[in-house]
């Protein structure tokens, strides 16, 4: 089969790969679209390590080719999505609810981003079939009305985002800033207006990308190339700052404004991946007195977190197809690779098709 393999730092290629074999607790999936994610060139730039002939991608759609002989409940040739987290669903961490740090069913069960697989410890989706582990966990039926394109942001991009206002406990009535309206910061705009945000402050530097912002559910939008976050921030909310400030860049800039717009008590909540130290701010902190809440999120996975969103798409509650700029055939993910990390041509997501 053909995938999108890891050589190197600065080094993706189309390459050839046997089909995989799989257990008895797992599912071959046909993959029918899948995506890159800013993680995957975080991965190509050398900043976040894995091995060697890895094949890259973690958002997988496709249709059920072969099922494990102890998988029960599905059957081949059905429409399937899996999360970008696959756990195990049976560890520790698992158990105590926390599925994207499963540490599977070995030792103490907790592993840092253990359920994180395809793409980091384990071949991933950019390919024409993906083994899906623990498939019982982790394979959530497509509803027949919806689209592969309108359930592509399910396994990470929806997830996350949501998951970065869930973690942040907005609440009805809150004011919230999203730094960073990316496809990650759109889906938080997302979710923090289904959560009850009344007032929701976008911030980014690309008018067309707030433009959006406004579509999703932004009640402000903030152009930094027009004017400083931070004080336009503390003069939209009359100087007493947010309740949730939601980082969805990973940058030391926007982690600082982010939690100097806070009000005491406020909550950041980060979904950046970080590939340098952070520096919190003695002032912005209030010296560790201003009981200020930081919480980090791994996109939540597992089957019955897709099938919650699909659920939010199929409602209408969310619309996520306009986030697909570009498409690309698998033959071309590195074409599709170079126009992504250069963010070259407006883009924001691809839709790569085996």
């Amino acid at each position: 089969m053909k995938a999108a393999i890891f050589i190197e730092p600065e080094r993706i290629i189309l390459g050839e790969k046997p089909v995989p074999e799989i257990g008895p607790l797992d599912a071959l999936i046909r993959v029918t679209l899948t995506t890159i994610c800013g993680t995957d060139v975080h991965i190509l730039k050398g900043e976040y390590p894995v091995a060697a002939g890895l094949t890259i991608g973690h958002e997988p759609v496709g249709i059920i080719e072969k099922l494990g002989s102890a998988v029960q409940g599905y059957h081949e040739g059905q429409r399937v999505v899996a999360g970008a987290i696959t756990p195990s669903g049976t560890s520790y961490a698992c158990l105590a609810g926390l599925h994207s740090q499963c540490g599977g069913a070995h030792g103490h069960g907790w592993k840092p981003m253990g359920g994180w697989r395809f793409g980091n410890t384990i071949d991933g989706a950019q390919a024409e079939y993906l083994l899906v582990p623990d498939a019982m966990a982790n394979l959530a039926p497509v509803p027949d009305g919806l689209t592969d394109e309108q359930v592509l942001m399910c396994p990470d991009i929806l997830s996350t985002g949501i998951g970065g206002a869930e973690a942040g406990k907005v609440k009805i009535g809150d004011t919230v800033a999203i730094f960073a309206q990316g496809p990650i910061g759109l889906c938080a705009t997302i979710g923090a207006r289904m959560m009850g945000a009344t007032s929701i402050i976008a911030v980014d530097a690309l008018p067309e990308r707030l433009e959006i912002a406004q579509r999703m559910g932004a009640d402000h939008l903030v152009d930094i190339g027009k004017v400083d976050p931070v004080d336009e921030i503390r003069r939209i909310t009359g100087g007493r700052g947010v309740d949730v400030a939601i980082e969805a860049l990973g940058r030391q800039a926007t982690f600082e404004a982010a939690l100097r717009v806070l009000r005491p008590g406020g909550t950041l909540s980060s979904l950046g991946v970080y590939s340098e130290d952070l520096r919190i701010p003695l002032d912005a902190f209030a010296a560790g007195l201003g009981d200020h809440r930081i919480v980090t999120t791994l996109c939540p996975g597992g089957k019955e977190r897709m099938r919650r969103l699909m659920e939010v798409i199929g409602s209408g509650r969310a619309d996520t197809t306009s986030l697909v700029t570009q498409r690309f055939g698998l033959d071309d993910i590195e074409t599709a690779y170079e126009l992504f990390a250069h963010q070259r041509d407006g883009v924001l997501k691809v839709a790569i098709r085996p």
